[in-house]
């Protein structure tokens, strides 16, 4: 079996958003460009051909070179690449080669939401064997032999060989001490902007209020969807409708959230944790499920009610983590 990359999950996160930011600056692009036509005389070189042109770059880059930042660098081309790629679906699955084919926005989404489902997994199921981690401790070696390696860098390849025999760990110091030294690199501009992101979210999942109008929104929002999908389908609003199974899909996926979020509601007052755990899983399933469907109906107007769904994610996750650790353990 192949050895396994610590960074696994870091290159994954890199490939995937570099490719939802590809989709979303090329629809914006090209809608305010008018759709223009890259090509004359009966030729369209569409932007499907750069993606490939892309995607085998980063590979190129990821085969031909060694360490870290090739990685990433690979990964982010690649993602780039495959966000033109799949920017245009609709041309590859409709006989007309239909670029607005309207569930083109679900698959997109489906396949980032796919992607992202992996690298979560893959994050979570990590635990690299002996061989494994002297591996990744020798990567980190060879990564650092050009421009060096920090004392942080140092630190974490000398931990992975920790308990890997004294014979290993002797010949990863060796080889440690020959690779050059290099001071930490300043904070990225972006830093102080993520920093602050985590305090505002931190400040915000700590107020009980917040958390009381997430589980509020979470228990009446679906009714709001089930009950307009039931009204429209009286008075006969859906009647030039051509997303009918789609429509379908999004009542589905709110009627499961509704009933998920009752019966956490129903729980909150005698076990906080399993009232919560049920929210996430209804928000899960709105996410993975209903805004597939959510992206074909509204196509990437859906995009102000994902991100409405991952903050409440993130407010519930947080929550539901402090009344983990606030639990008492079991007995034994």
């Amino acid at each position: 079996m192949p050895l396994r990359v610590l960074e696994a999950p870091s290159y994954l996160q890199a490939f995937v958003l570099s490719g939802v930011v590809t989709v979303l600056v090329t629809r914006a692009f090209l809608q305010a460009a008018g759709y223009p036509r890259l090509g004359g005389g009966g030729l369209h070189i569409a932007h499907v051909l750069w993606g490939g042109v892309l995607m085998t770059a980063g590979l190129g880059v990821a085969l031909v070179y060694l360490g870290s930042a090739a990685r990433i660098l690979g990964a982010v081309l690649g993602g780039i690449g495959f966000g033109l790629f799949i920017d245009e679906v609709g041309k590859f699955v409709t006989a007309g080669t239909d670029y607005f084919y309207a569930p083109a926005a679900g698959i997109i989404y489906g396949a980032f939401a796919l992607l992202v489902v992996i690298s979560q997994a893959i994050r979570g199921r990590i635990r690299l064997s002996g061989p494994e981690r002297t591996a990744n401790a020798l990567y980190a070696v060879v990564g650092g032999l050009r421009s060096g390696l920090t004392d942080d860098r140092r630190a974490a390849a000398a931990r992975l060989v920790r308990g890997c025999g004294p014979d290993v760990e002797e010949g990863v110091a060796r080889l440690l001490n020959v690779v050059p030294r290099r001071e930490a690199p300043g904070p990225r501009f972006w830093q102080p902007w993520l920093s602050r992101a985590r305090r505002a979210m931190v400040w915000v999942t700590t107020h009980r209020w917040v958390v009381s109008l997430v589980v509020l929104y979470l228990i009446g929002e679906p009714f709001v969807v089930v009950s307009s999908f039931l009204l429209d389908t009286v008075t006969g609003q859906w009647h030039d409708q051509r997303e009918w199974g789609a429509v379908l899909g999004v009542s589905i996926a709110a009627l499961i959230t509704a009933v998920l979020s009752i019966r956490g509601a129903w729980l909150l007052p005698r076990d906080r944790v399993r009232a919560f755990r049920l929210f996430k899983l209804a928000l899960l399933v709105d996410l993975l499920f209903g805004q597939i469907f959510s992206f074909t109906v509204n196509q990437f107007g859906a995009l102000s009610a994902l991100a409405v769904d991952l903050f409440l994610l993130g407010v519930v996750t947080a929550e539901h983590r402090r009344l983990c650790r606030r639990a008492p353990a079991p007995d034994r």
